[in-house]
């Protein structure tokens, strides 16, 4: 079983890149294989509704020579996926909004690749924002029929604007301990083990 996150922070070593490695630790405690990839600050680009993943039904986006399509093979095989953001204005990144849309988009287009796969959004905030950044992510996994992992409270780690100063957040991170519990948890269901 496999476990991706996708990091949707321009900082590749911030805060939330440190709740991931976080909850990482316990999955990998708990036999799950686990991969970080990046996807903020680069160079993704928004769904273009040119609808050419309908008409070619090949499992990618027609939009090339960025990140996406490599990222979403990579969804594509995972048993679990873990999308997260810091929050910009109350939201995600402009990065994780583009491959949520655009992996939305081609996994409906396919004949619902994502379905019953599990996801988690995790999201890091300094002050307010978090639960709409956070509904953000989940509304990727209730439209492609995934199943939501939650934990002890909402996914969130609070910090402020340097990297590492999550790790004062001793509740998010116990949060992002009991997340990697849950995955593991519902994996070895769904995977009748």
């Amino acid at each position: 079983m496999k476990v991706i996150a996708i990091n949707g922070s321009p900082r590749p070593a911030g805060n939330t890149s440190i709740m991931l490695k976080t909850l990482f630790e316990v999955l990998t405690e708990e036999g799950i294989e686990t991969e970080l990839l990046q996807v903020g600050g680069t160079d993704i680009r928004g769904c273009k509704a040119c609808y050419a993943c309908i008409k070619s039904k090949n499992g990618h986006c027609s939009t090339t020579g960025d990140v996406f399509n490599d990222l979403f093979d990579k969804m594509v095989e995972a048993d679990g996926i873990i999308l997260a953001s810091p929050t910009y204005f109350a939201d995600i990144t402009p990065e994780l909004k583009a491959l949520i849309d655009r992996s939305g988009f081609v996994s409906r287009a396919n004949g619902g690749l994502f379905r019953h796969k599990a996801g988690a959004a995790v999201v890091a905030l300094r002050r307010g924002g978090g639960i709409h950044a956070y509904d953000s992510i989940n509304h990727l996994f209730g439209i492609c029929q995934m199943f939501t992992v939650g934990s002890t409270y909402w996914n969130f780690g609070f910090g402020g604007r340097e990297a590492g100063d999550v790790v004062n957040d001793t509740e998010g991170l116990d949060n992002m301990r009991d997340l990697g519990r849950s995955m593991a948890f519902l994996l070895r269901k769904l995977n009748n083990q």
